[in-house]
């Protein structure tokens, strides 16, 4: 610790010398010393192990032996790696659908309404909570005990008081990915929800009347004035989640460890890398997951650029 802030000491001396006295240092030497070592810092962050994994991928398990393109066919064509892939296609699918579904509604709900900040901050609160700490929740809503003994997850307590029998929630399948999913959507649900707020408090009072005026309300407000008006931040939202998603790994790992078939890229991409010293297939995962992101952050980069040309 003592070296780290003689080092920053150092450093943000030797920089604001520079700045201080700039006849004698040329701008591009300024302009090294602050932008150098945060470049130097992604370079070892970022690029170096990235790049270091994609030339993994190419190698078997132990790396010493090179195997081409067999951990992609792999991750492909085992029946396996392909319940993982349906798993992530399925969280990509519901999570951003939904949660940006209910968002949307609860915002035009408590537009305006007496108690909006109070209810917009109850959504809001899952926000505030770790993906650990609300699988750990949400693993006890599901808790299961047979039916001779008393129920202490909430989930199967409704059951059991509905007259039906408990219920395996995160042990069948293929109905325990869903109630998995649930989890996410009731996390991003709030934001969601904070954002397309905003968007519709953004919509101008003019357009609003307007629309009065020509006779629309309720849903044909909802339909043909808020929807188009928030588009770009429908989108936004709808990527964001999306990219969330893309990479969920805690609530898989916490709840069930990706066991009974839930499995999902960024876990498997754990369980082989770590526990199963599967090197060459865990870093093919890693690989295959950074591809399916790129698109979806170069979509959403050009979606936030015209929402700002709109503004």
């Amino acid at each position: 610790m003592l070296v780290a802030i003689v080092l920053f000491v150092v450093v943000m001396g030797a920089i604001l010398l520079a700045v201080d006295r700039p006849k004698r240092v040329p701008n591009w030497l300024v302009t090294a010393a602050f932008a150098g070592p945060a470049l130097l810092a992604l370079a070892f962050g970022l690029v170096y192990p990235a790049l270091r994994t994609a030339y993994q991928s190419f190698f078997n398990r132990n790396g010493q032996e090179f195997v081409g393109l067999d951990n992609y066919v792999t991750a492909f064509v085992q029946p396996e790696f392909q319940v993982v892939l349906r798993n992530t296609a399925l969280w990509v699918l519901l999570v951003p659908t939904l949660a940006t579904f209910f968002g949307l509604v609860y915002a035009v709900l408590v537009d305006r309404t007496r108690f909006e900040k109070a209810a917009k901050a109850l959504i809001f609160l899952p926000m505030a909570i770790s993906l650990v700490g609300a699988s750990i929740i949400w693993r006890f809503v599901y808790e299961f005990r047979d039916a001779a003994r008393a129920q202490t997850g909430l989930a199967n307590q409704i059951l059991v008081g509905l007259g039906l029998e408990p219920y395996q929630f995160l042990v069948n399948a293929p109905w325990n990915n869903v109630f998995l999913i649930a989890v996410l959507i009731w996390i991003q649900a709030g934001f969601a929800m904070t954002i397309l707020s905003a968007a519709i408090k953004a919509i101008p009072d003019d357009i609003v009347e307007a629309a009065r005026l020509d006779g629309l309300k309720g849903v044909q407000m909802f339909r043909y004035i808020t929807v188009p008006s928030i588009r770009p931040a429908l989108v936004v939202v709808l990527t964001t989640i999306a990219m969330t998603t893309l990479k969920v790994f805690d609530i898989v790992r916490t709840m069930t460890g990706g066991n009974f078939g839930t499995s999902v890229v960024a876990n498997e991409f754990y369980s082989q890398s770590f526990v199963q010293g599967n090197g060459g297939m865990g870093a093919a995962l890693a690989v295959i997951l950074f591809l399916i992101v790129i698109p979806v952050v170069i979509y959403n980069v050009r979606q936030l650029r015209l929402s700002e040309e709109i503004r």
